[in-house]
């Protein structure tokens, strides 16, 4: 189909009003999957608690602070450095801990220390910091102590609803079309959104997370092909680079507005409704222009092309006829030039042939982890910056913007010095950029906060161009193959992502640090990659090998 596809856009516009229109008002949902897959960064948010004592506290002793109520020793109260000792009403003296209190027998004297016997009983109910977090799920359900691993699950259960979401709504996308699943995704992420608003348990919650979760992959997916099918070739690659720029505008509305609002049902309702102009809108979209031909919709397709020609101000002379005609035609001539290889065709969809060789199997290896290492690294940044001290809504905003400029840059770079010469950089960057944050003392977070935002960017550099490279460094007969199981690479990333992110409680920076190490091996793989700009799209895999070990020419191919 590419002769079609090229005089498609060059007679109507590579990226003309109608599609200019489009693109945005279909990327701007976008955003909104980029809310909910960093929203938990606030809804789980565990604010410094205590066992609560039995009855009404008089007195309130922690270290060299003395005060009569338990709401005014947060500012002191430091976990892990000693309990909180507090004189209840009828005197007894306990020692409050966040998992455990102790009552202090036969006390005289109230003071911290103290030698004597102690019972120690489980905590019957807990007491919170509300200064910063006034209200999130861990609060209201108390998942804490014993329950600290429900918390826990619940970001690795939404990145499960999005590795599903991604192979459901992707294949039924291909069978029904792109605009019924934009729309119907759309609107399911608008009604799930706020139905966990108004989620009464922990459970529910879950479950309506995990299919906002798969609503949300959905769009995510089909809007990248949507807009690539309505962009021509001279702009397929900004396009569809800066769909990942709108899913980072939507972390830094989860930055924004998690710093106004500190009440979790109330932060989760106004991040629904910041995209709901959306609804008002989506039932417009039309269904792209290739799959209305590829499903034998002539009529429809061609009023579509009479609509895009009318608003890029163009005369409606483009006919579908003619376009089916020289489609057919180059799928006859492909046919002849193969020669019989159709049954070759056949043997060759299978996953296993992308390690047919020494040389396939180590690229297929490659482009796997960077796949991996792009998602990993790019959750556990965004995911994790609110742990990096300092003002944690500052340092999400920062993981958002940081993704803006990477993506202009990526998009230049990959179009003028090469594919594998942008990519291994930035990996390289990216981990050397982590690994020195072993170095930064303690006390210098800022340097620490420069250093995980530099691995942001450079990783989302190449996270953003893997998509092309990997349909560049394949054959047509398993190029959808190799980049559908780079997408499973990716979705195992994202699932593992939070699991990497808890390792902050061992250490700080260590989750940064592995993903650090990880993007650095799998920089210098990658510079065992062929380069493919200026490469035409191999049909073969013998064609495929041999990329790399020919000069490159002085034609420029996109795929």
């Amino acid at each position: 189909m590419t002769t079609g596809v090229e005089r498609l856009f060059d007679e109507l516009g590579h990226f003309k009003r109608f599609q200019a229109c489009l693109y945005f008002a279909a990327i701007f949902q976008a955003i909104s999957c980029g809310i909910h897959y960093l929203a938990s960064v606030f809804l789980v948010e565990t604010p410094k608690f205590l066992c609560d004592a039995p009855s009404n506290i008089t007195d309130v002793l922690y270290r060299n602070h003395s005060l009569t109520s338990l709401a005014d020793i947060w500012t002191y109260y430091r976990p892990g450095d000693g309990p909180v000792v507090v004189r209840t009403a009828g005197g007894d003296q306990w020692e409050l801990s966040p998992c455990l209190k102790m009552l202090r027998l036969d006390a005289i004297n109230f003071q911290y220390e103290f030698f004597g016997n102690k019972t120690v009983e489980s905590c019957g109910g807990f007491v919170y910091d509300h200064s910063e977090v006034e209200q999130s799920i861990v609060t209201d359900w108390d998942l804490v102590c014993e329950k600290e691993w429900l918390a826990k699950l619940t970001q690795p259960t939404f990145m499960l609803g999005v590795l599903i979401g991604a192979l459901v709504f992707g294949d039924v996308a291909d069978r029904i079309g792109r605009r019924p699943i934009l729309m119907a995704t759309g609107l399911c992420q608008f009604l799930f959104g706020v139905t966990v608003a108004f989620t009464g348990n922990y459970y529910l919650f879950v479950l309506i997370r995990f299919l906002l979760a798969m609503v949300s992959s959905g769009y995510l997916v089909v809007v990248f092909v949507y807009v690539t099918e309505f962009t021509g070739i001279k702009v397929r690659t900004w396009t569809s680079m800066h769909v990942h720029a709108a899913f980072a505008v939507g972390i830094m509305v989860v930055a924004l507005v998690g710093y106004l609002v500190r009440v979790w049902w109330i932060y989760q309702i106004i991040l629904t409704l910041s995209t709901s102009p959306f609804l008002l809108y989506c039932w417009k979209f039309p269904e792209t222009p290739f799959y209305l031909m590829a499903k034998g919709r002539y009529k429809e397709a061609q009023e579509l092309l009479d609509t895009m020609a009318y608003f890029n101000g163009l005369p409606p002379t483009l006919k579908v006829s003619e376009l089916k005609d020289e489609c057919d035609g180059a799928l006859l001539n492909d046919n002849n030039q193969e020669d019989g290889r159709a049954v070759e065709v056949e043997k060759r969809l299978s996953i296993l042939d992308m390690f047919g060789s020494l040389k396939m199997a180590g690229r297929s290896a490659t482009c796997w982890a960077i796949w991996f290492i792009g998602s990993l690294g790019y959750y556990v940044f965004s995911l994790g910056s609110v742990n990096l001290g300092g003002n944690q809504y500052i340092n999400l905003f920062l993981a958002g913007a940081v993704e803006v400029p990477s993506y202009l840059i990526g998009c230049f770079a990959m179009d003028r010095v090469g594919r594998k010469k942008t990519c291994a950089p930035a990996l390289l960057l990216g981990g050397v950029a982590c690994m020195l944050i072993i170095v930064v003392p303690q006390d210098i977070e800022i340097l620490a906060l420069v250093l995980s935002m530099t691995g942001k960017f450079a990783i989302a550099i190449a996270f953003g161009l893997i998509y092309l490279y990997t349909c560049e460094l394949y054959p047509t007969i398993i190029r959808s193959l190799a980049v559908g199981s780079g997408s499973m690479m990716c979705r195992v990333g994202s699932v593992m992502a939070p699991f990497c992110v808890y390792l902050a409680d061992i250490w700080i920076y260590l989750p940064q640090l592995i993903v650090g190490i990880l993007a650095f091996i799998i920089g210098i793989l990658t510079l065992f990659l062929p380069e493919t700009l200026g490469q035409p799209l191999t049909s073969t895999l013998e064609e495929a090998e041999a990329l790399g070990s020919k000069p490159n020419t002085k034609n420029t191919a996109d795929s």
